[in-house]
């Protein structure tokens, strides 16, 4: 009951009432990465979502315009701490995970929810086994028990072992942990790079 109707509720609530907040935010942020250097404000990337549906994925911008795209060996995004095309205001963004907060338009769209296994780029579908393939059977999230827990310290394939654990253990009490951390793990500004 949970997995299949009671969350997306809940979904939906919370994304109705972070509007305003979304808005202020929004509105505060968006001078200063624009003036940084004259680009824009979202970063809008594909991403796949449930049953391997490409869908928009919004982000403040933290990068400088037309930034090179640099993945890891595994094929993951790099996110290194000293990262010259990451801008001084993307940095703050980013510490504070607020670059992430357009997100909740996603949420509101069914595309996300606000908890579950972070969003991989579409090519990387070429890159799962069959078991992990099985990490789209649920709503990518905005947080999940890798960002509550491990942020970008692990590798990318741990990453998705993680995620089939979650989507085998989806409960109230699951998501409630995993919410109450990530706010813990955002405050002491914990793992925020890949090693």
């Amino acid at each position: 009951m949970y997995k299949y109707f009671i969350k997306r509720l809940l979904d939906v609530i919370l994304a109705i009432a972070l509007l305003p907040l979304l808005l202020v935010i929004t509105v505060l942020v968006a001078p200063f990465i624009f003036l940084e250097d004259k680009g824009s404000v979202f970063y809008i990337s594909d991403r796949l979502g449930k049953k391997g549906r490409v869908f928009k994925m919004y982000k403040f911008r933290t990068m400088k315009e037309n930034s090179r795209d640099i993945r890891n060996a595994d094929g993951s995004t790099y996110n290194g701490e000293y990262d010259s095309r990451v801008t001084k205001v993307g940095r703050f963004l980013r510490r504070t995970s607020i670059d992430e907060l357009p997100q909740i338009l996603n949420v509101l769209r069914g595309e996300m929810s606000f908890i579950g296994p972070r969003p991989d780029l579409p090519e990387h579908i070429l890159l799962y086994t069959k078991e992990e393939k099985r990490k789209l059977k649920v709503r990518p999230g905005i947080t999940g028990y890798n960002q509550a827990y491990f942020r970008n310290s692990i590798r990318w394939k741990d990453k998705i072992r993680n995620d089939l654990y979650y989507i085998d253990n989806i409960s109230l009490w699951m998501d409630l942990r995993i919410f109450l951390r990530t706010f813990v793990s955002v405050f002491r500004k914990d793992l925020i790079y890949s090693k």
